[in-house]
């Protein structure tokens, strides 16, 4: 396999189950809906696509995963997590986006976010393009999401979503020399879920060798379950659904009324206690649908094998942004309404002692709303402080940021909000942009621009211009200051496992 070549239709590139063709735009070759695994089996391990003869069109973005995309008040969602894609069979498909020549370019893999159970590559605000004019072969994939993706049924393997993830990877070292892309130097990257997915590949001994560096943006490696614990949402859903907790019983099971029993299950109000044996829910609620480890994608915590010197091969950007729960909590005005008691109720259900973690938050205090001190606590415990956590357990070199540019949305409440950064780094603020745009009006194209380049030369060369996170002396760097600084620790350090 070569470098890309033209036709008079478009680009064309020979991968290793037949040719493709895209379409050049503004000097950026765009290949859309490439099968990177066959129709996924329910229940069952990825498998390769089927050749094909001829020219294979990659014009159209192809199925997503299914999975329903919920409005947000006063938020364009749809330019943050896509539309819900078109239903397929054949899912199991990716994007690339290219320099329209040239070869060697160093590759980025995008893992998209959601919570496991939405999200596809298609969103808008993750257009490749811009990495492509940099000098970039970009790639986004989808994976199998939910019930499918997340649920370590009986009978069935578990994390088939991250495995779905690990063979999209493989197909990339394999094929992205046809796009003008460099497999031994790949970059993958990755947002909220997409970033806790990627902080967890960082330790798969199934993923070793699959990518050299990793960007972890509002992602840890805590967010995953013990599979006996997990199988207490496998037999909730089961009895929701009236059907046996395996895989014989969920593969009677119709998408859509999967979708609805999700739904049920992810109600805050739900009974299930996911609760670990030390009293706490890693995930606080926000998705039922994690990782499991246990197995042969991640025989031990994320945490325990980076202490142990796994991943320590990778280079690793992990950062977070200032008021990530602001997404959450200030479009639903939770933020201003909840009260002291709902406030520790709602936290006693992750945390052991939420009346000590609120009051280290400033509940109590004179001129301190509750939900203010809900919210501060909610942004260190859920990512902040965990992503710490993380930096300073990798032992190979590790790069902290924190995006602090406060979007002006919502009378400026928003803030610093969890994705925000996306159209920043993607370069892609228009999409973002507008009334209910997460940037609000007149966002900083400066900072796109810089913010953008700094992920560039990370994938080029792992370079970046601030020193590496250590442990005790804790640097981090603020984007939209410029300046490293050194941190003190967290509240939250005190109310989280080691």
């Amino acid at each position: 396999m070569g470098d890309t070549h033209s036709s008079p239709s478009g680009p064309i590139a020979d991968t290793h189950y037949g040719l493709v063709r895209g379409r050049r735009i503004d000097g950026v070759d765009r290949f859309l809906g490439i099968p990177y695994a066959a129709a996924p089996v329910r229940f069952e391990l990825p498998s390769p696509p089927n050749a094909w003869a001829g020219i294979r069109e990659a014009d159209l973005q192809g199925p997503s995963a299914p999975h329903r995309v919920t409005p947000f008040p006063g938020i364009d969602v749809l330019a943050l997590v896509g539309d819900g894609g078109t239903r397929g069979a054949d899912y199991l498909n990716l994007n690339i986006w290219k320099p329209a020549s040239g070869e060697g370019w160093p590759v980025m893999v995008f893992i998209h976010g959601g919570g496991f159970v939405v999200g596809s590559k298609d969103a808008p605000v993750q257009d490749g393009g811009s990495f492509a004019r940099s000098g970039v072969v970009c790639v986004a994939i989808n994976y199998r999401l939910g019930i499918d993706g997340f649920l370590p049924v009986p009978g069935a393997p578990t994390n088939l979503g991250l495995r779905d993830m690990i063979f999209a990877l493989q197909w990339v070292h394999e094929n992205v020399a046809a796009f003008g892309g460099n497999p031994e130097n790949v970059t993958v990257f990755g947002e909220s879920a997409g970033a806790m997915a990627i902080a967890d590949l960082v330790t798969s001994p199934l993923a070793a060798g699959l990518f050299q560096r990793a960007i972890i943006q509002s992602g840890h490696g805590s967010m995953v379950r013990e599979i006996p614990v997990a199988q207490r949402l496998v037999r909730k859903l089961a009895r929701t659904l009236k059907v046996s907790p395996d895989a014989d019983g969920f593969r009677k099971v119709g998408i859509e009324d999967g979708l609805d029993a999700m739904a049920r299950v992810s109600k805050p109000f739900a009974r299930l206690d996911l609760r670990g044996a030390d009293g706490r829910e890693p995930v606080f609620g926000i998705s039922r649908f994690i990782p499991v480890i246990g197995d042969d994608v991640l025989p031990q915590s994320p945490m325990a094998a980076l202490k142990s010197g796994v991943g320590c091969d990778i280079d690793v950007l992990i950062g977070t942004n200032s008021e990530e729960m602001n997404l959450y909590f200030v479009p639903t005005g939770i933020r201003r309404k909840i009260g002291r008691i709902l406030s520790r109720w709602v936290l006693g259900r992750s945390q052991p002692n939420p009346g000590a973690v609120l009051r280290d938050y400033g509940m109590g205090k004179r001129g301190v709303r509750p939900g203010d001190a809900f919210t501060r606590a909610m942004h260190d415990l859920v990512f902040r402080w965990p992503a710490r956590q993380y930096a300073a357990a990798h032992q190979g070199r590790t790069w902290f940021y924190e995006f602090d540019w406060r979007s002006p949305a919502f009378e400026g409440e928003l803030g610093a909000c969890h994705a925000i950064e996306l159209p920043f780094v993607f370069d892609t603020l228009p999409v973002a942009t507008g009334p209910q745009g997460l940037a609000g009006e007149a966002p900083p194209q400066a900072l796109a621009k810089r913010v953008h380049a700094l992920w560039v030369e990370f994938a080029r060369d792992g370079t970046l211009p601030w020193p590496q996170f250590d442990g005790q002396t804790r640097q981090v760097h603020l984007l939209e200051r410029g300046d490293t600084v050194r941190e003190d620790v967290l509240p939250a350090a005190y109310h989280l496992p080691e």
